[in-house]
C-alpha cells in the first residue's frame, strides 16, 4: 500500500514538473516559474523528557526557513487582468518525506486572479493569520520562535477556501472564507481532520480570517482576526461544530536604518469540548546587520495563559551569514522558560516535561533556487 501511495504521488509531481516545463512555450503571454527552498539544520536541546534527558537531532519541521519546492505561473489575459496560480509542496529534508500531512502540495494549491483591484484565490490558500507577522516577527518560522509557543501560526492555511487581497496605496486588505478548513487527517499541526462542507451542518470546520494593515515607508502596523469552527473528529477538543478556536492579533514594525524592531500581540480563545481557554502571547525583536553579510536576529515572547499559572517565557537569538544571494549559514540559541503546567518545547514539534526549562542550540544551511 505505501509503495502504491508513492507512486501515486511521485506521479503526480512528475505531472507537475512536464507541465511546468512545458507551459512557457504553449503561449508566448504565459509563464511558470519553479523555485524552492532546502533548508537542514542539527539542533542540541536539553530536558527532553521528564527525566531531564537532552536530544540531538535534525528536525523535520524547520532550520530557519522550511523546505519547499513550487510552481508559480502567470497568463497576462489584457486589460489588466491577469491569471494566476500557485502548487508549492513542503517537505522533510532530513528523511525526504511530504509536510503538511503528506500533501502533495500542501503548502499552497490555489488559483486566481490579480488586477489593480487585488487579487482572488480559490483553493488551499495562505490566510490572514499566516500573513499577519510576515513583517514584524524577525525570526519567521525558525525551529525556535514563538512558532514554537503557538504551532498554528505557521500552519495558517485554509483549505476549501476563496480569498482576497489588495493593496491600496498604503493600505492593505484581505480576508477568506473557507468551507472546510482541512481536508487531512495525518495528524501534527497541519493537519487536524476538518474536511467540513457537511450536509445540514454548514458551520462545520468553517473558517474565517480579515486582515488591515498600513505601512509607510519606516513602519507598518498590522490587525488580524480568525476564527475556526470544529466537527466531529476534529483535532484540537473542536469536536463540535459550537467548539471554536479564535485568535485576533495586532502587529507592527519599525525601521531604524538598516534595523529592524518588530513586536506584536496575538489573542487566543479557545472553546473546546475540554472547557475554555484564553491567552495572550507577547512578542518583540529586532534584527540587526552586524557586518558585511552577517545578520542578527534576537526575540523575546511570553505567553500568559489568562486565570492559570501556565505561562512560558521565551528568549532566542539567531546569527544568519549569506555566502550569496541564495545561499546562507546560520546559528542560534535559546531558552524556554515553562511554568506551571506549561510544556512548551523550544524546537517546534519537540518535547520536553511540564513545568521544565529547555535549553538549546543549532546551525544549518540554507539554499534557494
Amino acid at each position: 500500500m505505501n509503495k502504491a501511495v508513492h507512486s501515486v504521488r511521485g506521479t503526480a509531481i512528475a505531472i507537475a514538473l512536464v507541465a511546468a516545463s512545458g507551459a512557457g512555450s504553449a503561449q508566448a503571454q504565459s509563464q511558470v516559474t519553479v523555485y524552492g527552498l532546502i533548508d537542514a539544520a542539527l539542533a542540541h536541546l536539553d530536558n527532553a523528557d521528564a527525566a531531564g534527558h537532552s536530544v540531538t537531532k535534525m528536525p523535520s519541521l524547520a532550520g530557519s526557513l522550511p523546505s519547499r519546492i513550487g510552481f508559480r505561473g502567470t497568463e497576462d489575459l489584457g486589460g489588466g487582468l491577469t491569471a494566476v496560480f500557485t502548487l508549492e509542496s513542503g517537505f522533510n529534508p532530513d528523511v525526504g518525506t511530504l509536510g503538511q500531512g503528506g500533501r502533495i502540495f500542501g503548502r499552497q494549491a490555489w488559483v486566481g486572479l490579480r488586477g489593480t483591484w487585488g487579487m482572488l484565490q480559490l483553493g488551499r490558500i495562505l490566510n490572514m493569520t499566516y500573513l499577519a507577522t510576515a513583517k514584524s516577527d524577525v525570526l519567521g518560522p525558525n525551529l525556535f520562535s514563538i512558532n514554537s509557543i503557538d504551532l498554528y501560526l505557521p500552519n495558517a492555511r485554509s483549505d476549501n477556501a476563496i480569498g482576497y487581497v489588495g493593496t491600496f496605496d498604503r493600505w492593505t486588505v484581505g480576508a477568506t472564507w473557507s468551507f472546510g478548513r482541512d481536508g487531512s487527517a495525518a495528524g501534527g499541526p497541519s493537519a487536524t481532520g476538518c474536511a467540513g462542507e457537511v450536509p445540514g451542518n454548514a458551520r462545520a470546520c468553517r473558517q474565517y480570517t480579515a486582515l488591515l494593515g498600513y505601512d509607510a515607508q519606516a513602519y507598518g502596523v498590522t490587525a488580524t482576526y480568525d476564527k475556526m469552527f470544529g466537527n466531529a473528529g476534529a483535532a484540537g477538543g473542536l469536536t463540535s461544530s459550537a467548539n471554536f478556536d479564535r485568535r485576533a492579533t495586532v502587529n507592527g514594525y519599525v525601521m531604524l536604518g538598516k534595523a529592524k524592531i518588530g513586536a506584536g500581540v496575538i489573542d487566543r480563545k479557545t472553546a473546546a469540548a475540554t472547557g475554555v481557554v484564553e491567552s495572550d502571547l507577547y512578542f518583540v525583536g529586532v534584527s540587526v546587520p552586524v557586518a558585511g553579510m552577517l545578520t542578527l536576529d534576537a526575540q523575546v515572547a511570553r505567553k500568559n495563559a489568562k486565570g492559570s499559572a501556565d505561562d512560558t517565557n521565551m528568549a532566542v537569538a539567531r546569527l544568519t551569514y549569506a555566502l550569496s544571494k541564495r545561499s546562507a549559514v546560520y546559528a542560534g540559541a535559546g531558552r524556554m522558560d515553562n511554568r506551571g503546567a506549561a510544556a512548551v518545547a523550544l524546537d517546534a514539534g519537540g518535547t520536553t516535561a511540564a513545568g521544565k526549562a529547555q535549553n538549546g542550540v543549532m546551525a544549518g544551511l540554507r539554499h534557494a533556487f
